[in-house]
């Protein structure tokens, strides 16, 4: 197995182009539940390009009934990102202060369970949440200021990396 680089490019490119728009290659998971880790999930494999078909703990996408978990579960993603010793995307939880353009935060609004994800598309500062901007779906954004949420809790996830065969 051989180790690629997270292209953060063509991962801010894809959120640019989908992020007010759904792409017909994927189905919209609005109506049930949300669509905002399907999105993600969009942009991580745009940078990406590689899934992992390893039936319930990998991280891919067929179609709407055919995916794994992890492309549309908040908490499995992020479980996947940094459990993932295997083929596709992986990372680690970080600092604020340490996220790259390309990398997720999750919001938890109730303060017990994580409910949101994001993409991180701008970084004006990143010693401050107004400093950061994501893209996302369910509520559909592009280069909106993560302050401007209302949240319990907040987690980063920087992605270090791409495996493949």
């Amino acid at each position: 197995m051989r180790q690629i680089q997270y292209n953060r490019q063509n991962t801010i490119e894809y959120a640019k182009k989908w992020a007010f728009l759904r792409n017909p290659k994927y189905y919209n998971f609005d109506p049930v539940g949300g669509d905002c880790t399907n999105f993600v999930s969009q942009c991580i494999f745009a940078g990406s390009n590689t899934m992992n078909y390893t039936k319930n703990t990998g991280w891919y996408y067929i179609n709407g009934n055919n995916k794994s978990p992890s492309w549309t579960g908040v908490d499995f993603l992020y479980r996947f990102l940094i459990n993932n010793k295997s083929v596709g995307p992986f990372g680690r939880t970080v600092l604020q202060q340490e996220v790259e353009l390309g990398d997720i935060a999750q919001l938890s609004f109730d303060g017990k369970k994580f409910e949101h994800t994001l993409v991180i598309v701008n970084i004006e500062n990143k010693y401050t949440l107004s400093g950061i901007k994501i893209a996302c779906h369910t509520y559909d954004s592009y280069n909106k200021s993560i302050s401007e949420y209302s949240f319990n809790k907040i987690r980063f996830v920087h992605i270090e990396g791409v495996r493949k065969y």
